[in-house]
């Protein structure tokens, strides 16, 4: 094999279908690979399971399936996907239901467990955060170690046509038919490493085509609704040609892979994997035709003893109000509202923590001093949205938040409008680190039902 095609189908849960559908259709690609699974949508998957042992898996995992499951059988592409979330077995059995309602009846359906460890978590491990142990968090909702290639490699050697996992690293999600198909050996440390650099580049799918490197007059993209989703062409040696459909919007250039390449990496020549330590301060990026990119270097070393795991817990009630001014005015009055209703909750003894008082579009994102210190306005805004949230030990405390933002309809300064309220509970994560040792994959196939 000179080259292997990879498809980048989806870049976090709730990201577009049909990019996909165009992948799978036009994309010349052996591989489709669905990367749906942040830390806390494995958290949340994990709440949803407690409430009904049959889901847990991605909420989308069905409609992805249906969309792209016959074209993949018929073109003979594989899926791979972390879509089991807190439930890789229920996930499967779903996308076999699929299969059989799609007349598709020889499809080959691995199921890659092992990562959940919560009932084995011991309550004094340490969090990385802060060094406080587990225990001290609270209700622990989820515990999922991150899962590398290894198990995925042995689903695709034992014939699976699709690969459903729980948490497994965004990178081994393409690393892992890399080395099946190049029969790359797993300790072989460069090659790992050049092989992490294309899963990284591709873990987010649109974003290396232009989506999340678009700047309106400074990065000119095109035809962002029409975005299309990156595809590796990779040779053995691990160096790739990223690239797009031809004809579909956005934009591969070397500026988009360097953005992408130092997304959430705190240090480039130490980027930890559970398949291996990549360096990629060794990496080079060329242009080397129109929306294609030559991404070659790229290094590795032994990985770690430890595994990271994801830890989510019950974190108390967040409460939210919002309220809108418009007009002359319209920033002292929304000024004025966050006051009272910062006055009104300490009135009427609302215990809550970690409150946010903001006007969104002038404060929101960086606070009052440095909005207020770089203010690119020359005369105040013509309207502001109000929002006061925080967080509680208790629901009701939780919903005076919101109830006190609605009261300003007619106890607050004139023409408020538009309020919206809610109550939710708060799911926060929280890392460790565990011994290799202690996490077992497994592995089993099953047909469509």
């Amino acid at each position: 094999m000179n080259t292997l095609r990879i498809g980048s189908g989806a870049g976090y849960s709730g990201d577009r279908i049909e990019p996909a559908v165009e992948l799978a259709l036009k994309g010349g690609i052996r591989y489709l690979v669905f990367e749906c699974l942040a830390e806390r949508t494995i958290a949340l998957a994990q709440q949803v399971r407690l409430g009904d042992a049959n889901k847990g898996y991605d909420p989308l995992l069905v409609e992805r399936m249906e969309a792209v499951l016959r074209i993949c059988h018929e073109k003979g592409i594989r899926i791979i996907t972390n879509m089991g979330a807190a439930n890789p077995e229920s996930g499967a059995a779903r996308v076999a239901e699929v299969a059989c309602a799609q007349g598709i009846t020889n499809l080959k359906i691995a199921v890659v467990t092992g990562d959940d460890i919560l009932a084995s978590l011991d309550g004094d491990t340490p969090t990385m955060e802060t060094g406080v142990p587990v225990s001290s968090l609270g209700t622990l909702v989820s515990a999922n170690a991150y899962l590398g290639a290894r198990p995925i490699v042995e689903a695709l050697r034992g014939g699976a046509d699709v690969v459903i996992t729980g948490r497994v690293a965004d990178p081994s999600l393409f690393l892992a038919p890399l080395i099946h198909e190049f029969d790359w050996s797993m300790e072989d440390w460069n090659l790992l490493g050049k092989g992490t650099v294309v899963g990284h580049l591709l873990e987010c799918a649109g974003q290396v085509t232009g989506g999340y490197f678009a700047d309106p007059g400074i990065k000119d993209v095109p035809n962002l609704a029409r975005l299309g989703f990156p595809i590796a062409e990779v040779s053995p040696d691990g160096s790739a040609i990223i690239t797009k459909v031809a004809g579909s919007g956005g934009a591969v250039t070397a500026r988009t892979c360097k953005e992408q390449l130092l997304y959430e990496v705190h240090d480039p020549a130490c980027y930890l994997t559970p398949d291996v330590v990549a360096d990629f301060s060794s990496v080079t990026i060329e242009e080397v035709g129109p929306n294609r990119v030559l991404v070659d270097g790229g290094k590795g070393r032994p990985c770690t003893d430890t595994l990271k795991v994801s830890v989510g817990y019950l974190d108390g009630y967040i409460g939210e109000g919002q309220i809108s001014y418009a007009g002359i005015g319209a920033v002292k009055r929304g000024r004025l509202a966050l006051e009272i209703v910062r006055e009104r909750l300490h009135l009427c003894d609302v215990r809550a923590s970690e409150l946010r008082f903001e006007l969104i579009g002038l404060d929101a994102i960086h606070g009052v001093n440095i909005s207020t210190r770089v203010n690119y306005f020359r005369s105040d805004p013509y309207e502001v949205r109000v929002r006061v949230v925080g967080r509680a030990d208790n629901a009701m405390d939780a919903a005076r938040i919101g109830n006190e933002v609605e009261t300003l309809y007619t106890n607050g300064p004139a023409g408020g409008g538009g309020v919206v309220k809610s109550v939710r509970g708060g799911i926060a994560v929280a890392s460790v680190l565990l011994p290799r040792r202690m996490v077992a994959p497994r592995i089993y196939i099953l047909g469509a039902m």
